[in-house]
């Protein structure tokens, strides 16, 4: 059995907690206070620039003031800190797409809707993208006509919150409203033109893809591509009811059509066997080669959320509930028609196989706040259900032959999550304190179900028709092979923690607080998370801050289970490679434990400037995170002497049928360090309309301290790597090192504008080697938007987001040899170009 694990941190809170001073009770001069949570502090009244910690609040007009109605695409705009990468040849992270907070693990920031727990996606991002490994919320499921404000907490919170809050917190505030709605109605395009290098087929540096007779070369080293793509409807709208005398109901909802957009390059190599007399077959020269779907996938998708909350004589009820379905298609590498994965019968001119996966999102949330005495209680009850499941399209089973499908079942995963909170705040007067001592307290139960369901049989099956060379052919469909029945799990946990919340002003510059919070989970084990934050103004304009804590977070449920399969033939022998869950008898074999939470030390220190309608912030911090979770490397027992020596080692184990595996493991440690800087404007001018400035900026450097090992493969001779350079440098490098934006927003009469240029520093493409590394250049994005209130209740806009079609550094030849993948998948901004729209809104 694990016990609580008591860091110096958490030792010390605990003992200030106990303190009989801020334990004192003094019923006699304790005065009410009306409990508003917000963000990092649950002190009702609390001001956004009066709080210990960073906090930044997005409103939803600023959200709207864009061509884009992702929310994650809106806040990478508005935050410092906050990147929102979008990778293409990614299977199912295509379509759910994970962001970043200070260049940490999409998993290690925490999402609440209406300070409640949000459930996490059932995707796991096993790809070759920034979150590997990572299971995270997928904030595109809450459409912004929804949304009230989202506050953001740039500061680690598991004391106050739990889990996952080491880079921060973001919460999402819904709209409450009683009257009034509004329906907006919204078109976008893709207008934009790229250059990307290329080479000749008759080219020597080629190696085994040249074709010295080709007659499908093109002049010059460079194309340049005009495409018009991408096209978007959007329907949202949102309208509010009386509830009674004192409610509200709020029902919002959003219909999105996408297509796709194609950035791909142009594709060199020979398509076609060539005929009997070695000539080259007709076909090449009419061939298209734009043939990948590299960009944005196609996509439609339905959401509605409804908002709900009633005030009576004796408490207040509330609730919420939404529903999202998804339905993508994005795709992987073309099978030229000479591929020997091809069959020439179904796909005589080669095929692009498509992933389309359908994704169904549920929650809803009950509550009711009451007061007890001098207490103000919250009871509540949360449910999240997402579910992902894959139809592979234009493909085949090639050990099936010709006989094969083209259309496949490829089975799935579901996550769910209850939780149940009861909490209390109470103010009491202190004597010796400046202001009554807020006590929040709080418990937290919590269930979590993970499970995988299989595809139909042809979807990993092999049919036993052979190759032309006469070895067997792959398992399964082409480009993702289904989950089969021996992949099928179903798990759950439950955890349940308690904490205890205190702050109160020493004086009257001088404000501090302090948190403790034990959890203890069905699986892992248990936690202790401290934290002490202060703040002391020196005068009414300038302030100083910061922050010191312990954090966790507990490893998903993902991560301990997730598991799939794929047969490889090596000299005609079939072996298994499979991502294996912690608990595979292979996985133990090669080392695997259970999984542990992750342990972090977060520091920060910041100051706030206040002069007239100008405020700068100004927050460095340091994060230092322990038994980080990731997945290891590919090991695989192949022709290699390290691959040999694996062999050997499955064998000696009864593991013969294994060709290899990966399985998630803690060991890696980091240390990251930064500052986020803030500063907002406003200014009223008597001729030219009302202005406001914002300056956002951001440095950020990780390194990597510790790498995993295990004892079983640290034995073998050579000893395979668990994690690799390109992971290594992923963490590293692979988010903006710096970046900078500008926002500008302007209103005069029934005219607006909003100008923002956001320039991202370099990012890093690790390769295996560092003659494989590619360095993507900074770049500087442009957006602007001209508005126009056409009646009191109508408006419309026009804009473009990249304005000046900027892309990321194309990849040069030898980084891309199949000419599908022009643009790196670390880019920060994606690799789309420029986008115009308009919309048209009315408001009643």
């Amino acid at each position: 059995m694990r016990h609580f694990r008591f860091t110096p941190l958490a030792l010390a809170i605990s003992s200030l907690l106990a303190s009989p001073l801020l334990l004192a009770d003094n019923d006699d001069g304790a005065d009410r206070v009306e409990t508003i949570v917000v963000t990092g502090t649950r002190v009702a009244g609390r001001t956004i620039s009066d709080t210990a910690v960073p906090v930044d609040l997005v409103r939803s007009d600023v959200l709207e003031r864009s061509g884009t109605t992702e929310l994650n695409q809106a806040l990478s705009v508005a935050l410092p800190s906050f990147n929102f990468p979008r990778p293409g040849l990614a299977d199912g992270t295509d379509t759910i797409r994970p962001a970043t907070l200070r260049g940490l693990s999409p998993d290690q920031s925490l999402v609440l809707v209406n300070s409640k727990r949000r459930h996490a996606a059932a995707l796991v991002n096993v790809n070759g993208t920034i979150g590997r490994g990572a299971s995270a919320v997928d904030l595109n499921t809450i459409p912004m006509g929804a949304i009230s404000a989202i506050e953001v907490l740039r500061d680690g919170a598991s004391a106050q919150y739990g889990s996952d809050a080491i880079a921060g917190v973001m919460n999402v505030r819904l709209r409450e409203a009683s009257d009034g709605g509004s329906v907006t109605l919204g078109y976008s395009f893709r207008d934009t033109s790229y250059k990307i290098p290329t080479t000749d087929p008759t080219n020597p540096f080629l190696a085994s893809q040249t074709e010295p007779d080709a007659t499908w070369g093109i002049p010059g080293n460079t194309i340049k591509r005009s495409r018009t793509d991408g096209k978007t409807y959007t329907l949202s709208g949102w309208k509010g009811f009386e509830l009674g005398d004192n409610g509200f109901l709020t029902l919002s909802a959003e219909y999105k059509d996408q297509d796709r957009t194609e950035r791909g390059g142009w594709d060199h190599r020979r398509q076609y066997p060539r005929l009997s007399d070695g000539s080259l077959d007709p076909r090449e020269l009419t061939f298209d080669r734009f043939n990948a779907w590299y960009g944005e996938p196609e996509l439609e998708q339905w959401t509605l959320f409804a908002n709900a909350g009633i005030t009576t004589d004796h408490g207040k009820w509330y609730g919420w509930a939404s529903y999202q379905n998804r339905q993508a298609t994005s795709a992987g590498f073309y099978r030229p028609a000479n591929d020997a994965r091809n069959v020439p019968e179904i796909y005589p001119d080669g095929f692009l196989p498509l992933i389309s996966p359908d994704v169904d999102d549920f929650s809803a949330a009950f509550g009711y706040e009451w007061d007890w005495g001098e207490w103000q209680l919250d009871s509540s009850l949360v449910y999240g259900y997402n579910k992902m499941a894959f139809t592979i399209e234009n493909t085949l089973n090639r050990s099936l032959g010709p006989a094969s499908k083209t259309e496949f079942d490829a089975g799935g995963y579901k996550y769910n999550q209850w939780v149940y909170n009861l909490s209390g705040v109470k103010a009491i007067d202190v004597d010796g304190l400046a202001s009554a001592l807020n006590i929040a307290l709080g418990v937290e139960a919590r269930r979590e179900g993970y499970s995988i369901f299989a595809g139909e049989p042809d979807s990993y099956r092999n049919g036993g028709v052979l190759l032309p060379n006469g070895n067997p052919a792959a398992s399964g469909s082409q480009v993702f092979a289904g989950f089969r029945p021996s992949n099928e799990v179903n798990e759950s946990r439950t955890a349940i923690g308690a904490y205890v919340d205190l702050e109160a002003n020493i004086t009257e510059q001088w404000l501090a607080s302090a948190a403790l919070r034990a959890e203890r989970y069905s699986d892992f084990g248990s936690n202790l998370s401290g934290k002490l934050a202060s703040r002391y103004d020196f005068t009414d304009t300038f302030a100083v801050r910061g922050s010191v804590q312990n954090g966790f977070r507990a490893p998903s449920l993902q991560q301990q289970n997730f598991t799939a399969t794929s047969t490889n033939f090596v000299n005609g022998i079939p072996y298994d490679i499979t991502t294996f869950p912690v608990s595979d008898p292979v996985a133990i074999a090669m080392g695997a434990k259970e999984l542990d939470a992750e342990k972090s030390i977060n520091f920060s220190l910041g100051a706030v400037m206040r002069f007239d309608n100008v405020t700068i912030t100004v927050d460095a911090y340091r994060i230092d995170i322990d038994d980080r979770i990731v997945l290891s490397e590919n090991l695989l027992a192949n022709d290699s002497a390290q691959g040999e020596a694996l062999r050997q080692f499955f064998d000696e184990r009864g593991f013969t049928d294994v060709g290899g595996g990966r399985f998630f493991i803690n060991g890696v440690d980091t240390e990251t360090q930064g500052v986020d800087v803030v500063v907002n404007w406003s200014t009223i001018t008597d001729t030219m309309g009302n202005f406001d400035f914002t300056l956002v900026g951001n440095y950020n450097k990780t390194k990597v301290t510790r790498l995993p090992e295990t004892a079983e493969l640290a034995a073998l001779d050579p000893a395979p790597t668990l994690f690799g350079r390109v992971n290594v440098l992923t963490f590293e490098k692979g988010n903006p090192k710096d970046k900078l934006g500008a926002i500008v927003n302007w209103t005069q009469d029934r005219f607006g504008a909003t100008f923002k240029a956001t320039r991202y520093g370099e990012v890093l493409a690790p390769g295996t080697s560092a003659a494989n590394d590619f360095t993507l250049s900074s770049k500087v994005l442009v957006d602007v938007e001209g508005r126009y209130q056409m009646t009191d209740s109508m408006r419309i806009a026009f804009g473009a987001d990249n304005l000046f079609d900027t892309y990321p550094d194309a990849f040069p030849i030898n980084l891309n040899t199949t000419g599908a993948t022009s643009f790196s998948n670390y880019s920060p901004f994606g690799r789309s170009g420029r986008m115009l729209y308009a919309r048209i809104s009315y408001d009643f």
